[in-house]
């Protein structure tokens, strides 16, 4: 065999168990990776994007988020119900008014990561 030659793995042996033990004491539970999906899954969306973007910069109502991205107050509000859903967003009520921001920092973080991530 020449070093460049692939080796071929036969199914269902471990080569390193060790390093697999450790992987699978660390591995997420399905129930969690599920919720991790359904979180990055949110994110695959340029709409809710976009929305994120504008919260990112500044806590808005609905009113000014349809008008700054050009799109119905109705379909913002679409998107914002299941950004608060995903504890992306929080509202807070001013008299008539509903405001909305990023729900805490780690959304921040996770657009910033995003973003340089993209961008090198």
């Amino acid at each position: 065999m020449t070093d460049n030659t692939p080796v071929e793995c036969c199914e269902r042996v471990t080569v390193h168990p060790e390093v697999v033990e450790q992987v699978r004491r660390n591995m997420p539970d399905e129930d969690t990776l599920y919720h991790l999906t359904e979180l990055f899954h949110v994110f695959g969306d340029s709409t809710r994007m976009r929305i994120l973007y504008v919260l990112f910069a500044s806590e808005m109502c609905v009113c000014d988020i349809a008008t700054l991205l050009g799109m119905t107050q109705s379909a913002i509000s679409h998107q914002l119900r299941l950004l608060k859903s995903m504890r992306l967003v929080k509202a807070r009520r001013e008299g008539k008014t509903v405001f909305y921001a990023l729900a805490d920092d780690h959304v921040k973080t996770i657009i910033n990561q995003g973003l340089d991530h993209v961008n090198e």
